[in-house]
This record gives C-alpha cells, structure tokens and sequence, in this order.
C-alpha cells in the first residue's frame, strides 16, 4: 500500500482536504478563544481536546499537501483572525452546544471524505476523522445530559402492528386535513430548528463584534432569516401538539470589543447558510408530505438567495480562497496560440 502514495490526489480527494484545512484552521481561532474564558471546567476539557483534534489535522492535511508539491490555502490565523484577550461573548452552555452540533456536521462531512477516498493513506486518515468525531459528539452529548441541557426530540406512541398506506393523500393531501407527521419529518423539522436557532445566537454574537457596517448588515438579514425559520418550524411541530426546543438566545454576553475578523465571521456565516441549504434538501426527501416539501423549497431558496449576498461579500473584500478546479482548456489553447 505504501506505493500507492506515488498516485496522485483525486478531485474527490482534494476537495475535502482543502476544505477541512479551512474549516479546522478557523476552528483553532474560535476554541482557542473559547478556552480563554470558559468557566466550567468540563466545558473546558472537551473544547481542549476538539482543539487539539483540529491542530493535528491541520498538521496532517499540510503534511500531505506538501508530500504532493500542492499549494496550501492560506486559512486563518491566531496573531490575524481572533483577539484571544477579548471579553467574553458566548456563554459556556453556547459553547457546549456548540461542539456537539459541530460533531454532528464533521460525522457527516467526513463519511463523505471517506467514500470519496481511493488511496489508502487518505482513506484511513478520514475514518481515523470519523471516529475522533464520534467520540467529541459522545462526550459533549453525554455531559449536555449530564447537565440537563440536552434537548430530546418527541416519543412517539409504541408501534404493536404494521400496517400499509392506502391512500394517495398520505402525499398529496393538499387540500384538508394533513395527516399526522411521520418520524422522520419530526426529526428533520426538531433538527433543523435547533440549528437554525444555534446559528441565531451565533451571528448574534458577531454582529456585535463585526467591524463592516456591510458586514453587520449582513449579520442582522441572516439573523431575522433564522428567527422566521425556526418559528416555522415551531409552528409546525406546535400543531401537532408536540415539543418545541426551548431558545438559547440568552446566552450571547453585551461585549461589542473585537473578537474575530470579519473574514472569519463571514467564512463561519457562509459555512452555516451552505450547511442549511444541504440540510434542507434531505428534509425534503425525507417528508412525503406535500406541504412539508413546499415549506422546505420555499425556505431553501430564501437562504439561497442570502448565500448570494455572503459570497459577493467574500468575493468583494478578497476573503474567498478559490477552490481546486480543473484547467481551463479554453484559455490554455488561447495562451498557445498566443505565444
């Protein structure tokens, strides 16, 4: 297998790479600074060792680029992208939801990487990825429990006998009476507030710290996006007499000092409205019912057209690392041509 580090990276090997070196190089700039004012000492551990899983997978992800003579992206920065000293301005519950939804998203990135890997070096890498993750949701679930903070989706009544659908309004039941929410509706309706209510105290907090106007700006649509979705979602779940997760706006502090830069607030903003949008899809598919499937297309384009703003944002201050992409054969013939 050792030889087979001479084949080159595929693109379904790269785009993860490069990816996660973005992702990860960002996250040591927002652990570093959590772990600078956490209080609970708990909190404190599991964020010490997400940190140091990103650090070692910054290491590794430059130590195979630079085995294959690949640019590395430039990232961001402790000394540039995050004021350590800054005050406070996320409560540790906040951080400790956070980490468990971020395991959650990096169990599904990395199965991803693992299918899309051929080589094996990279392929052990990934599901080495896969089980460090496992274990940071594990643990951050597991003390979320311990501390009563775990939200639990609802029980549904015990299931004594199958039986089969008979009726085309099971789908399309467009008019009347909807029936009742299946599982996996519930579930994607319960998830989806829940990040959609994390992602509102997380761009809370960086509106407040935000340098651009522009910026803020921006912040304060996405945030006004976010609330309405979530009541959405709420209102869907309300109506059929079931849970609602409980809000954790109140755990964002008053600090307004400089935290983070506005290129890593916006590279974190532009991975969360990506993230939504992928979310949303699988909803979709997962939703039978034809009102659930209007509802997730109709919101999907809302963050669709919010997307747009964030990346003309990027593009516009220079914060957009371009990604690996194929040769422009086109332009390669017009430089021989030209020579």
């Amino acid at each position: 297998m050792e030889n087979e580090k001479h084949i080159g990276l595929t693109a379904s090997e790269i785009s993860p790479l490069w990816a996660q070196y973005l992702n990860d190089s960002a996250s040591i700039c927002m652990l570093s600074y959590f772990l600078k004012n956490i209080e609970d000492e708990e909190i404190k551990s599991i964020t010490s060792h997400a940190l140091e899983l990103s650090q070692g997978h910054i290491e590794k992800i430059t130590e195979i680029f630079q085995a294959e003579n690949y640019a590395i992206p430039v990232g961001f920065k402790l000394d540039e992208d995050v004021d350590l000293k800054a005050p406070k301005l996320y409560s540790d519950v906040y951080v400790l939801n956070y980490l468990n939804h971020m395991a959650i998203i990096g169990q599904t990135n990395y199965s991803g990487a693992v299918a899309g890997s051929v080589r094996q070096d990279i392929t052990d890498y990934y599901i080495e990825c896969m089980y460090e993750t496992m274990h940071l949701y594990k643990i951050s679930k597991d003390l979320l429990l311990k501390k009563g903070l775990y939200q639990r989706s609802a029980k549904l009544p015990k299931l004594e006998e199958i039986d089969y659908v008979e009726k085309q309004g099971f789908i399309l039941d467009i008019i009347g009476e909807k029936r009742s929410l299946l599982a996996s509706e519930i579930s994607s309706l319960y998830s989806n507030l829940k990040r959609n209510a994390l992602g509102v105290v997380t761009l809370t907090g960086f509106s407040q710290v935000a340098q651009s106007k522009e910026v803020k700006k921006f912040l304060l649509k996405g945030i006004e996006i976010g609330k309405k979705h979530t009541k959405v979602f709420g209102g869907k779940l309300e109506k059929e007499n079931l849970p609602v997760p409980m809000s954790i706006s109140s755990e964002v502090t008053t600090s307004t000092s400089f935290t983070f830069s506005d290129k890593l607030i916006m590279f974190f903003t532009s991975a969360l409205i990506g993230l939504s949008i992928g979310y949303y899809g699988t909803a979709m598919s997962q939703s039978p019912r034809v009102d659930l499937g209007v509802m997730y297309n109709r919101l999907s384009l809302e963050v669709q057209k919010y997307s747009e703003d964030g990346s003309n944002i990027l593009i516009k201050n220079r914060w957009m690392e371009q990604p690996p992409m194929t040769a422009d054969r086109g332009e390669l013939a017009n430089k021989n041509s030209n020579g």
